[in-house]
């Protein structure tokens, strides 16, 4: 299957997406000095913008390639929140399914960033703990209740918090009830609550750690994934390895795919762009390589963009 026939075939489905959303705000200005009082650059107000970031992003990559999305993860009860659910409104995306914990910030990160699209610094408003008690309660709640609707789940681990034990094995478990794959965005401290994902996508460097292995070479990354899979206890494995491509390890063999960007202007948010295409592709019936080759496709428009950004179907369709 061509990546122009597969790109047609991803409207429509519904992903279940469980994870860390964040806002990311972006403070644009003009630099023209250094600062008298630090060795540091002055950066002269322009103007601000917001994007959803973090499963957020994820979320709005799967929308705008025409997917319903349910998303499910943590806020807290501030103004930062209200602001996210007005960016999840305009991306066609519900926030009904996020809940509020009042003794938590909704994540925020704001970057400053000169108009040459050069980042200065970056502050993080964050509360990390792991969600428990009631609200873990309530983000398994959540996730029983929506699967049974889904086309596919994802996972979407930032370390923030909505990704505990006890909501992972709930997103897994429902992809075992009701036969749909489960795909998994990893964080290293929690390798061990993926068992049983159907594929799980980790960069070069998490899966470096979690494998004690240098990737240097193609030969170097294929044996990481298999490492990588007996520790994960997972079907398959796909690394990214930026400009280097993917490497892909399934039950029927391993794919090396090489990396299809013309130009790079910023990395951030690539790999929601890479699971978010690879889950909705399984969803809409690819196999496991034609899924992998679509979100290659998809990752290599996306860093040509500043900051979270999507991909669109006709640009997947190179039209």
């Amino acid at each position: 299957m061509t990546a122009a026939d597969l790109a047609t075939r991803l409207a429509g489905r519904t992903i279940l997406i469980i994870g860390d959303v964040m806002l990311d705000q972006f403070v644009i200005g003009r630099v023209d000095r250094i600062s008298p009082e630090a060795p540091v650059p002055v950066v002269c107000f322009d103007h601000e913008e917001y994007r959803l970031g973090g499963a957020a992003n994820v979320a709005h990559n799967a929308a705008a390639l025409g997917a319903r999305v349910q998303l499910v993860g943590l806020v807290g009860e501030e103004g930062t929140a209200q602001r996210l659910r007005e960016q999840l409104a305009r991306s066609g995306i519900s926030a009904d399914n996020l809940v509020a914990d009042p003794d938590r910030c909704t994540t925020r990160k704001l970057r400053i960033v000169t108009t040459r699209n050069q980042q200065v610094a970056r502050v993080d408003y964050e509360h990390d703990a792991e969600a428990g008690g009631a609200i873990e309660a309530a983000l398994i709640g959540r996730i029983n209740a929506l699967a049974a609707g889904a086309n596919a789940i994802l996972v979407s681990d930032y370390l923030k918090g909505a990704i505990s034990r006890g909501s992972a094995n709930a997103a897994i478990a429902a992809g075992r009830t009701h036969g749909i794959p489960v795909l998994v965005d990893p964080k290293v401290p929690h390798i061990d609550y993926y068992a049983g994902a159907t594929v799980i996508t980790p960069n070069h460097h998490e899966a470096e750690a979690v494998t004690h292995m240098r990737i240097r070479s193609n030969a170097d990354a294929l044996a990481a994934a298999v490492r990588f899979r007996e520790r994960a206890c997972c079907d398959s494995v796909l690394i990214t390895r930026g400009e280097h491509g993917m490497t892909l390890l399934g039950p029927d063999g391993e794919a090396e795919l090489a990396a299809e960007a013309r130009e790079v202007s910023d990395v951030t948010g690539a790999g929601d762009t890479v699971i978010a295409t690879m889950t909705l592709a399984l969803a809409a019936g690819a196999s496991l390589v034609d899924a992998a080759r679509l979100a290659n496709r998809a990752a290599g428009i996306v860093v040509g963009k500043f900051g979270p950004a999507t991909v669109s179907v006709s640009e997947l369709r190179g039209n």
